[in-house]
C-alpha cells in the first residue's frame, strides 16, 4: 500500500533502492463550488483576502486527485511513486482540473 511518505518529488528514493521503474501514473478531477459560493467568491474578490471555499475545493481536488494517482500505481503493482507533481488548469469560470503525476516503482 503506498502511502504519502512513498510519494516523492525527487527522481530518486533515498536509502532505498528502485527495482523496477514501472511507468507513469496520474490521478485528476474537476471540481466547481455551487452559484452561490461563486456570487460571495466574486464580492470576496472586491476587498481582497483568501477565499476559503474555494481553498477548501482545492485542498478536496488534490486529494482526490493524489488518491487516484495512488490507485493507479497500485494497479500496476507499485509500492512508491517519484517526480511526484500536482498541476492545475481553470476549465471554466469557477472550475479547476488538479492533475497528480509522477513514476510508478517498486523498491526494496
Amino acid at each position: 500500500m503506498i502511502t504519502r511518505k512513498d510519494l516523492l518529488t525527487i527522481n530518486d528514493f533515498p536509502g532505498k533502492k528502485i527495482v523496477e521503474v514501472l511507468g507513469y501514473v496520474k490521478g485528476s478531477t474537476v471540481q466547481t463550488k455551487n452559484v452561490g459560493k461563486d456570487i460571495m467568491a466574486g464580492f470576496k474578490s472586491l476587498v481582497g483576502g483568501e477565499i476559503h471555499s474555494y481553498s477548501e475545493m482545492m485542498n478536496d481536488a488534490r486529494k482526490v486527485a493524489t488518491e487516484r494517482l495512488i490507485k493507479d500505481a497500485e494497479a500496476l503493482g507499485a509500492n512508491a511513486v517519484i517526480g511526484f507533481r500536482l498541476q492545475t488548469s481553470a476549465v471554466m469560470g469557477g472550475a479547476a482540473e488538479i492533475i497528480a503525476y509522477g513514476t510508478a516503482i517498486i523498491v526494496e
